[in-house]
């Protein structure tokens, strides 16, 4: 049973979060961004937002960012607070470990597969993925390096042809959280990690598959 935390709302102005254009996908937008704010820790375990303050941060309506907020909370990762807002669900280290431990069991396989069947047409498109993780890394841009790895190792997975592998590497993902990576910009190892995507990309294409599976094994390990 999660433990229930007091009520405490977050002062508008505090959070680190991307700016996010009126468009028609904006609702869609809202939700990825909260969900690698989550998963990077902008959005703190037991703490409470309120959909006004989150959607000033944003630059946008309260509406989306309400309804992104349903959404995530559907899906487990928040909880209403009546007439406050809404609480980030807390994770266990426990429950970290056993993310990361099934993310291995899937994903290494998974990307040496692709390895032995991809085409390099396939695998080129990824690159420009591989550098926006690079380059939010080294801006010190965490939500937006989280966001463009995520999309990197989903678009990777995807070339497996099977959907349900990448919907629940996905649903892991968005459950994971990656605590302390401010710390990693400061001493460059998110860098290094970020750079890794590029180095993984070119030992699939080579098809060097002792390398791919030492590098993806690394990778996981790494960001947990």
């Amino acid at each position: 049973m999660i433990p229930r935390h007091p009520v405490r709302p977050e002062p508008p102005g505090i959070l680190n979060l991307p700016a996010v254009a009126e468009r028609r996908s904006l609702r869609e937008q809202v939700t990825h961004a909260l969900r690698a704010a989550l998963v990077v820790g902008e959005l703190r375990p037991g703490a409470v937002y309120s959909a006004p303050v989150l959607a000033a941060e944003f630059g946008v309506s309260a509406t989306p960012v309400r309804e992104a907020m349903l959404d995530l909370a559907k899906e487990g990762l928040v909880e209403t607070v009546r007439n406050k807002g809404f609480r980030v669900v807390a994770v266990t280290e426990q429950d970290l470990d056993d993310f990361t431990e099934l993310r291995a069991l899937i994903e290494v396989p998974a990307t040496l597969q692709v390895a032995r069947s991809a085409s390099r047409a396939d695998l080129e498109p990824l690159r420009p993925l591989a550098r926006e993780t690079v380059a939010a890394a080294r801006a010190g841009d965490l939500t937006g390096c989280a966001e463009a790895d995520r999309r990197f190792h989903l678009a990777l997975l995807s070339l497996t042809g099977n959907r349900h592998l990448v919907q629940t590497v996905g649903e892991l993902r968005k459950r994971s959280r990656l605590f302390g990576l401010a710390a990693l910009v400061e001493n460059g190892r998110l860098l290094a990690s970020a750079e890794e995507h590029e180095r993984l990309l070119n030992l699939i294409i080579a098809r060097d598959l002792d390398g791919v599976g030492r590098l993806m094994s690394g990778h996981i390990r790494h960001l947990r």
